[in-house]
């Protein structure tokens, strides 16, 4: 694809030789050295390379208008080099083309920002929001400074579809619900996209409050930050979700494989896209009609429902172990159950734990 010809010239020169650049990176570099690399602790690469895309010129304009301000944090690692395009895409990794081609959606996902690998694409959306069009993506191949729950950090492999995008809410009391939007959104798209393309479904699930799972292992994870600027909050979103790496745990194609042997393969630009075109309705929904327009969908895709389990209680300075049931979730988006005495309850993470669901505290719901 060639250069938009009202690229602003201060960015010309440096496009072409961000783009020069990002072809000798890739061509003296395999997949699997990068794959060994990015699992060997190695150090950085001085560069972070970015390819903008665009759902249509006008898109790609626009995104290449806020390129020459895009930046990075000292410990993102290295200089951030970007251009506008490759001639062979099949060697860069995510095709851009395939992605737009299948992309639906008006709002979400039409400017895109690709890298082959970056320390982690949610904080270099977090930290240009200002400086980018409201719905872009940001997507790389290898991440190796991923962000989790509790500044968790972890190395991503390839095969793994990982993004970070934006998005826009004037209610502060639904912030905490978005994650709920976001997981219910990816097990929707996964199911659409099977379906369109006449493989088996794959029941994949939540499991409260942003991990997805497949036949009882972690398959993905979501992440959402927010900040607060006049009359709006700024949100940041960002969702690993392993489609081709079987390991650590497993993906969507080695599940689809054992279902039906030789099956075609899902694709992440196809992911990545059904994620969108179904997220922006559900948005839609959630920001006019709140969540509960969505709460029976969302617990058709959870794995909670009349699920026991044990919280802790404090009791005369001791710590003592009780057995309540999950029902649903309150509006505040923590868990809602009954306890055996029969009365309601919050129940809240304590803090400690890496799952949820060890050491959860409750607190009395009054009735």
């Amino acid at each position: 694809m060639p250069f938009p010809t009202r690229l602003p010239p201060p960015a010309t020169a440096a496009a072409v030789l961000a783009a020069v650049a990002l072809r000798r990176y890739l061509s003296s570099r395999s997949r699997a050295a990068a794959a060994a690399h990015s699992t060997s602790g190695g150090a950085p690469a001085a560069t972070t390379f970015l390819v903008l895309s665009g759902k249509s010129p006008q898109d790609q304009q626009l995104l290449a208008s806020a390129a020459g301000e895009l930046s990075l944090a000292e410990e993102g690692g290295g200089e951030l080099a970007v251009s506008l395009a490759l001639d062979a895409s099949g060697d860069a990794g995510f095709d851009a083309a395939v992605y737009m081609g299948a992309l639906q959606a008006r709002r979400f996902g039409r400017w895109m920002l690709w890298s082959p690998r970056m320390a982690s694409t949610h904080d270099l959306v977090t930290q240009n929001f200002a400086k980018l069009p409201v719905g872009v993506v940001c997507v790389t191949d290898v991440q190796f400074k991923g962000r989790g729950r509790s500044k968790n950090v972890w190395e991503s492999p390839p095969g793994c579809l990982m993004f970070s995008f934006t998005s826009q809410m004037n209610d502060a009391r639904k912030l905490p619900l978005m994650q709920y939007v976001v997981c219910l959104a990816m097990t929707e798209a996964i199911k659409d996209l099977c379906c369109a393309k006449g493989l088996p479904e794959l029941d994949v699930r939540i499991k409260w409050p942003n991990d997805l799972y497949l036949k009882g292992l972690k398959v993905g994870g979501i992440l959402c930050t927010s900040s607060y600027e006049p009359k709006v909050y700024n949100i940041c979103t960002g969702i690993g979700l392993n489609v081709d790496n079987e390991k650590p745990t497993t993906c969507l194609n080695a599940a689809l494989q054992e279902l039906k042997a030789n099956s075609p393969r899902l694709k992440r630009e196809d992911v990545l896209a059904s994620f969108f075109n179904k997220f922006e309705i559900l948005f839609d929904i959630f920001s006019n009609q709140g969540f509960q327009a969505l709460e029976e969908q969302y617990y058709n895709s959870w794995l909670h429902s009349g699920q026991r389990v044990v919280v802790q209680d404090a009791h005369e300075g001791q710590s003592v172990n009780s057995v309540v049931t999950i029902k649903g979730l309150t509006p505040s988006g923590y868990l809602y159950a009954v306890g055996e005495d029969g009365k309601s309850y919050e129940l809240h993470p304590d803090g400690n734990s890496f799952d949820f669901f060890t050491g959860l505290v409750r607190r009395k719901i009054d009735a």
